[in-house]
């Protein structure tokens, strides 16, 4: 019998609501389309960092709809292993996706996101998610907001 298929799909969130691609060129001197936050939904749930790793009904969190739903394709692993690759996350590396270890630049949910994406498809997510805190820090304004930020702040 073979092992069935499992849709894997992420979910991209604008925390700026739009304002990031109106203000990025005055704050930053450079547009950024979008501030974005990630979840991977898979096996009818959403996964994403929150205070930790959360698990949700798809599209029922508190970052309303997606403005892009990106299909990575199918996975074979099942539920339970994901459930045991979760824990491993949570317990693993002093509970990298922790609040306390959240860093907005550094650690944050676009990183937690690819780490799931990697290990259910072997595949990354975009370049332009993935990188956008290198893009910002890039600028000189970029530099002046991580040191207001001090320790990453939780944007989450």
């Amino acid at each position: 019998m073979e092992d069935p298929a499992y849709a894997v799909k992420v979910y991209v969130y604008d925390l700026s609501h739009g304002l990031a691609a109106v203000y990025s060129p005055m704050v930053l001197g450079t547009t950024i389309e979008a501030i974005y936050h990630t979840s991977v939904v898979v096996y009818n749930k959403e996964h994403y960092i929150n205070a930790g790793i959360q698990v949700s009904p798809p599209g029922t969190t508190k970052y309303g709809l997606p403005i892009e739903v990106i299909d990575m394709g199918d996975t074979f692993i099942g539920p339970e292993i994901f459930d045991e690759f979760l824990e491993e996350l949570r317990n693993h590396d002093h509970n990298k996706y922790h609040a306390s270890n959240y860093d907005i630049f550094d650690n944050n949910c676009n990183h937690f996101s690819n780490t799931v994406v990697e290990f259910l498809v072997g595949r990354s997510l975009d370049d332009r998610i993935v990188t956008l805190p290198q893009k910002v820090l890039a600028t000189p304004n970029g530099q002046m907001l991580r040191q207001m930020l001090g320790n990453g702040g939780a944007w989450v």
